[in-house]
C-alpha cells in the first residue's frame, strides 16, 4: 500500500465506517466500568475526520496527520479522543514533508504514534487500554514491512485481536475504569478493541 492523500481519504472513510457499526458495542463495553461514552465518541470522532479529508487538498502526509489531530480531538472529546490525537501527532511528526509513504514509512509512523501516546498518558502496554492491540499489531507491522501490504496487514490484525483478548486477564489502573480494581479483571478492554477495529477497517480497505 502506497499511502497518499487518496489512499487517506479511503482508509478513514472505512475506519470510520466500522467504528458506527460499532457504535453500540463499544458502547456496551464501555458501561461496564466506565461511563459508556465510548462508542458515541469513536464514532463521531473517526467521522468527523473522515469528512475532513473529503475537502482536503493538503498532500504533506505530517500536516495532514496533524490537522486530523485537531480535527479528531475537537470532535472527540474523551479520554481515549485525546489519546488517540497524541498517536496521530506522533504519526505526523514521522511522516512530515512526505507525500506518499511505503509500507515502511506507514510502519515506523504508527511506531511513533504509539511511542507519543506513552509518552503523553504515561502508560504501557499490559494496562489495559488500547495499547494492548495497537502495540503487538504494530510490532508485526514492522516485522512485516517488507511483505505484501494486505498480508502485512492480516497478520497484524491477528495480533490486535490476540492483544484485545488478552486484555479480560489484566487490571485496569488509568481513568475511571481504575476504580473498579480486581472487578475489571474478566473484562474485554473497549479501548483495545477500538484499536482492533482500526486494523479491521485497514485489513477490509486493501481486501477490497
Amino acid at each position: 500500500m502506497s499511502l497518499q492523500l487518496e489512499t487517506l481519504r479511503s482508509v478513514f472513510q472505512e475506519i470510520s465506517a466500522v467504528m458506527h457499526e460499532n457504535r453500540d458495542y463499544l458502547i456496551g463495553l464501555d458501561q461496564q466500568n466506565g461511563d459508556g461514552d465510548l462508542g458515541v465518541s469513536m464514532d463521531e470522532g473517526y467521522r468527523a475526520v473522515a469528512k475532513f479529508l473529503e475537502t482536503s487538498e493538503e498532500t504533506d502526509l505530517g500536516k495532514l496527520f496533524m490537522q486530523c489531530a485537531s480535527v479528531f480531538n475537537e470532535s472527540a472529546p474523551s479520554s481515549l479522543g485525546t489519546i488517540t490525537s497524541f498517536g496521530l501527532m506522533g504519526m505526523a511528526k514521522s511522516l512530515k514533508g512526505k507525500s506518499e509513504a511505503s509500507l515502511e514509512d506507514i510502519a515506523s509512523a504508527m511506531s511513533a504514534g504509539i511511542e507519543k501516546i506513552m509518552a503523553k498518558a504515561g502508560s504501557k502496554p499490559g494496562e489495559k487500554t488500547i495499547l494492548d492491540s495497537l502495540y503487538p499489531a504494530i510490532q508485526v507491522l514492522n516485522a512485516e514491512k517488507d511483505s505484501d501490504s494486505k498480508q502485512a496487514f492480516a497478520v497484524a490484525l491477528d495480533a490486535a485481536r490476540e492483544g484485545a483478548e488478552s486484555t479480560k486477564m489484566m487490571r485496569s489502573v488509568h481513568g475511571r475504569a481504575a476504580y473498579y480494581g480486581d472487578k475489571s479483571i474478566g473484562l474485554l478492554d473497549g479501548g483495545s478493541e477500538v484499536g482492533r477495529l482500526i486494523f479491521e477497517a485497514i485489513a477490509r480497505y486493501l481486501g477490497k
